[in-house]
């Protein structure tokens, strides 16, 4: 039916084996470029979408305003004007986040440079 195994064969197999798994876990991972362009071009659609909602809360609570007051579309423009502002305020909170996180990699890596 089958052959007989031979233990001997199999401890040889096992340690080539454990060679190479030791050989893979000691390559790093070497970044692509496209992950870091992936990476600021999700930060450039999260600003982009910041701004838009900000404009479209100022749109639809200005309109109902103005709906509801029967008034002219005063309350339109005035909340869209806010809206605007509390987008460039969030855009400028999300761009220190960014520019912080930054420097901390940077002052990591300068310090560890220096220890080396």
């Amino acid at each position: 039916m089958s052959e007989p195994h031979d233990p001997v064969d199999d401890g040889a197999r096992l340690k080539a084996l454990e060679a190479k798994l030791a050989a893979a876990k000691k390559t790093e991972y070497v970044k692509e470029h496209g992950d870091e362009s992936y990476s600021q071009a999700q930060l450039a659609w999260r600003m982009v979408i910041e701004l838009v909602a900000g404009l479209g809360i100022g749109f639809g609570i200005g309109y109902s305003l103005d709906q509801f007051f029967g008034t002219l579309p005063i309350f339109l423009v005035i909340f869209i004007f806010l809206g605007l502002a509390a987008g460039v305020k969030t855009m400028m909170r999300s761009a220190q986040e960014v520019q912080r996180k930054q420097l901390a990699a940077a002052n990591e890596q300068e310090g560890e440079n220096r220890g080396n």
